[in-house]
């Protein structure tokens, strides 16, 4: 499928008449330029056939009426940039390529040049080698001549553009925001951007434009959106990068229900989606419960089982210890008829988990009513009963994952269900599957540290009814405390996120002690945001979209890198311009920096 635009121009000035895509039978006889790539070469025994190529095709030249020395074509080598005036005529019967856009015609060629000679190639972006990865993020101007690449930009192009067709339909105010900003705590390491001019101070870039945007609903701008860059200095994997596109919105007077609405609309012009297109609703804690993840991916089914009840008193020391220290056991089942596994594949599953805090699967077998493999001497008749009355009574396999620590079990838990959901084929690469989670928790807390931390941000509001709790600040009660935020998630992916934000000054203050903040470290971090909801805040709220995942969604396509047109390695380099790279000694000396290297 070709989602490249159309090049097409009323405006005059262009060296080509035509692109290298578009010409068929209707333009025979038309006197045609043509400018692009020379894509292929080749000789016939004095027949002489070039393939120009650019962004929007293919259209083969023919050299046979061509008055001029056709020692040229000898000096001709693939990736040259050429021009070719001439004539469209029919081919030959036998030469027609009905795999072609243009194989119904070619130009018969009255004059050539060469633009710009290129030098052997480090590989062919059209080649029928592929060339390593790092080899192409090197040489990534030569990777964006391929189709699929130059596809993959023109979808991202066409989704920055429903998106803002959508929300300026919608009355929204786009509004650039600064990329030199203060640095503030929002969860991941901010970059920093020592000033020349302000010996030992730094800017940030921004990880999110957050309190800009909540400013701009303080300065009466109602309903603002950007598509911005973020920076986040954190640890990376095949879907992050260290600078990513979001679509950012915010919205005054907002509830929940205007934002999900908002946010349904812009997914339907992104995706084609019809109107009648809605996105069910899960609560946080289910989607733990039942996948394991926040980001549950709802193509295949699979669903966890919380077993904490059906498999106590079996013996099982794993289970009771875990129990015991008031951890968790989950169980997952699959049937026989789905899959018959080997001791192998069970066996396997051990490295699957290790990555993510277990140490094992426990599992065993079910063939009518006898037991087989694994833990199956601990099972008796009652906790098989037991199981079976959640699992179903058909013949398959039992699997378990048990820790003192719950989220090792949900992780272990939904690293498996993903697992399966590959190897036994269960999830459609062609479906679409939406969810909002909703209810998220307000806040976070470490047992080591004996401290709180935002789930989201610290500018999310704690739920309505929860409020004068919130202000009174029981730690049992923070702990178990729910947010006005809400996440969508699509085929395993979080595409965004966005809450209710804090538009009281009291409630923000709160916030921020409870997350350890000193009075001094809020004035200095926070002070100019705190003084601006004094004076009159709009109930607010908010969205964002991760761009690059968007646009990896709509295109197919598992890796970030492919819809970035030039993406960092998962090591945070440019392999193409060798960044990051060593600054000068009078820059550093400039910028009042000693290296300690």
């Amino acid at each position: 499928m070709n989602h490249h635009n159309t090049a097409s121009s009323n405006l005059q000035g262009l060296m080509r008449t035509h692109h290298c895509g578009e010409l068929t039978a209707k333009d025979i006889g038309k006197e045609v330029v043509l400018c692009g790539w020379n894509n292929k070469y080749r000789d016939l025994g004095g027949l002489h056939f070039v393939d120009i190529r650019d962004k929007y095709g293919l259209t083969q030249l023919a050299f046979d009426e061509f008055g001029s020395d056709l020692g040229i074509l000898k000096e001709l080598s693939l990736e040259s940039v050429i021009s070719a005036k001439g004539v469209v005529r029919a081919r030959p019967e036998s030469a027609l390529n009905k795999n072609m856009a243009t194989g119904e015609v070619e130009i018969s060629v009255k004059e050539f040049e060469i633009l710009s000679y290129a030098h052997e190639v480090p590989f062919l972006p059209h080649g029928k080698v592929n060339a390593t990865e790092d080899l192409r993020l090197k040489y990534r101007y030569m990777d964006l001549r391929s189709d699929r690449l130059q596809n993959l930009i023109s979808i991202r192009s066409k989704a920055m553009q429903a998106t803002r067709t959508a929300l300026y339909s919608e009355g929204f105010t786009e509004v650039e925001t600064p990329i030199l900003y203060k640095t503030t705590p929002e969860g991941a390491r901010d970059y920093v951007v020592p000033s020349r001019v302000h010996p030992g101070k730094v800017y940030a870039l921004p990880q999110s434009p957050q309190t800009l945007k909540q400013l701009l609903m303080i300065a009466n701008t109602d309903k603002y959106f950007q598509i911005c860059k973020c920076f986040r200095d954190e640890d990376l994997r095949a879907d992050r990068q260290p600078e990513f596109t979001q679509i950012d919105i915010e919205v005054s007077f907002a509830t929940q229900e205007y934002m999900k609405n908002l946010t349904t609309s812009v997914v339907r012009k992104l995706f084609g989606f019809e109107d009648s297109f809605e996105i069910p609703v899960m609560s946080y804690d289910k989607a733990m419960n039942l996948y394991g993840t926040d980001k549950p991916d709802v193509r295949f089914d699979l669903k966890h089982m919380i077993v904490n009840d059906e498999v106590k008193g079996a013996g099982f020391k794993v289970f009771d210890s875990a129990l015991e220290a008031g951890g968790m056991v989950k169980a997952m089942f699959i049937e026989k008829s789905v899959k018959e596994f080997s001791r192998k594949e069970l066996d396997a599953l051990t490295e699957v988990v290790k990555p993510h805090g277990g140490k094992g699967v426990a599992w065993f077998k079910v063939n009518g009513t006898g037991l087989t493999g694994g833990i199956s001497k601990f099972i008796n008749e009652q906790t098989l009963t037991n199981l079976q009355s959640k699992a179903g009574k058909a013949d398959g396999t039992f699997f378990f994952f048990a820790d003192a620590k719950q989220s090792v079990v949900h992780a272990c838990a939904d690293v498996t269900r993903r697992h399966f959901g590959k190897t036994l084929d269960l999830i459609d690469k062609n479906d679409y599957k939406f969810l909002w989670v909703n209810d998220w928790p307000l806040l976070e807390y470490d047992e080591d540290e004996k401290r709180f931390y935002a789930v989201h941000h610290p500018f999310t509001m704690p739920k309505a009814d929860a409020i004068d709790d919130f202000v009174k600040g029981d730690i049992e009660t923070l702990k178990n405390m729910k947010a006005e935020a809400y996440d969508i998630v699509c085929n395993g992916y979080e595409m965004g996120g966005g809450s209710l934000r804090i538009f009281d000054t009291n409630v923000q203050e709160k916030m921020f002690q409870y997350l350890g903040f000193s009075s001094d470290e809020i004035e200095a971090k926070f002070g100019f945001f705190v003084e601006a909801l004094k004076y009159g805040t709009p109930p607010h709220g908010g969205f964002a979209f991760g761009l690059d995942r968007t646009v990896m969604l709509i295109a197919k396509t598992e890796n970030i890198r492919d819809v970035i047109a030039f993406p960092k390695t998962n090591a945070a380099t440019d392999l193409m311009c060798s960044a990051p790279s060593i600054a000068t000694a009078d820059q550093y000396e400039e910028l009042h920096i000693k290296s300690i290297q």
